[in-house]
């Protein structure tokens, strides 16, 4: 890799998104926020925030399909990091209110494809 890292936000309606994006620019990354799966998954690195209710994050993650960009980043080894719920649903599975919601995680069966 040469250059500067390039890094995307994924915006999928949950987190701080621009003081994740200027915090990864401070650091000295080519940072931008998106929703484009393109982006999220060609980029050198995804950052997934959330803020909020875990099921609520869920929803808007399978809404822009980063659910899908995440097994694909996760199941090719290539870097994804999560901020707050952002890193919660990275796990297969949350529970929340004593609802169960399934997540993000490589174990999630429609994200196998």
């Amino acid at each position: 890799m040469t250059g500067r890292p390039r890094v995307v936000v994924l915006d999928y309606g949950s987190g701080n998104l621009r003081s994740a994006q200027r915090a990864l620019q401070r650091a000295g990354a080519d940072a931008q926020v998106s929703a484009d799966t393109a982006a999220a998954l060609n980029a050198d690195g995804l950052v997934v925030p959330g803020v909020g209710a875990f099921a609520a994050c869920m929803a808007g993650l399978v809404s822009v399909g980063g659910d899908q960009v995440i097994a694909k980043r996760l199941a090719g080894g290539r870097p994804v990091l999560g901020i707050c719920v952002g890193m919660q649903i990275l796990f297969e599975a949350g529970d929340e209110h004593g609802e169960r919601t399934e997540a993000a995680g490589a174990g999630r069966e429609s994200c196998r494809s």
